[in-house]
């Protein structure tokens, strides 16, 4: 948990990982940053992810990424049943749960059914730090926009909502991204909120977005606002740069 008592969310656009020639990727400076985040020597820390099916691959390779830090590394696995007796238990002992990308709409699904979300949620206000990219960040918010459905983007408005705002991943490097954010916010489906390019993470404290950091100089973080005629106005917020590996 993190030591100074505080709920934390680190919603990463994208870029938690970095590739690596030894371990295939390599913890990058977001996620050490959402480490720091615990002001713990050697935190526990358990991912998941149920966005991608709980692959045995994909779990195999986390834990060679993970295995690079100090840290006690666990995991939950929903499929074909949950990996772990008491999920709550279990959660509320980790000082940082991390979510990978993949599926935010089978991940709602599949935490709702098993009861994760309220979990999540407890686990969260008792000061346990939580992270995640892609579909691990839209997660903690209002909604957002998804390829969950198909490649042609789709709304996504029914977020855990721990963060009453909308949330924009992978920014940069999707054109279907900005667009449809900011159609989605000035139409009053979503409300107001943030987002992040790759390389580029969205610290909140609480519900208060604090800052945007980052390990890439021309990445960016945005805040999207309705404008009042039914259109979105974008605020450029420059990203804390975060000391590269």
């Amino acid at each position: 948990m993190s030591t100074d008592g505080q709920p934390h969310i680190l919603a990463i656009g994208g870029g938690s990982f970095v590739p690596d020639d030894r371990y295939g990727m390599a913890p990058s400076p977001l996620l050490r940053y959402a480490v720091d985040l615990t002001g713990q020597d050697r935190p526990r820390i358990c991912f998941l992810t149920t966005a991608t099916g709980d692959g045995i691959d994909q779990i195999g390779r986390a834990y060679a990424a993970f295995s690079q830090m100090e840290a006690e590394v666990s995991h939950i696995a929903l499929f074909p049943m949950p990996n772990v007796a008491d999920m709550r238990s279990h959660l509320l002992a980790q000082d940082l749960v991390y979510v990978f990308g993949g599926s935010v709409a089978n991940l709602l699904a599949l935490w709702r059914l098993h009861g994760l979300d309220e979990i999540m949620r407890e686990a969260w206000q008792e000061g346990v730090v939580l992270s995640g990219q892609s579909a691990g960040a839209l997660c903690w918010h209002v909604g957002g926009n998804t390829d969950s459905y198909g490649p042609r983007l789709r709304p996504l408005t029914d977020g855990l909502g721990f963060l009453p705002y909308s949330c924009g991943v992978h920014y940069d490097s999707d054109a279907q991204r900005r667009p449809l954010l900011q159609q989605l916010v000035g139409e009053g489906t979503l409300p107001g909120g943030y987002a992040a390019d790759e390389a580029v993470g969205l610290h909140y404290v609480g519900t208060e977005f604090v800052q945007a950091v980052s390990y890439a100089r021309d990445a960016g973080a945005y805040r999207i606002e309705p404008d009042g005629a039914g259109a979105a106005k974008e605020s450029p917020i420059a990203p804390r740069l975060l000391a590269s590996l």
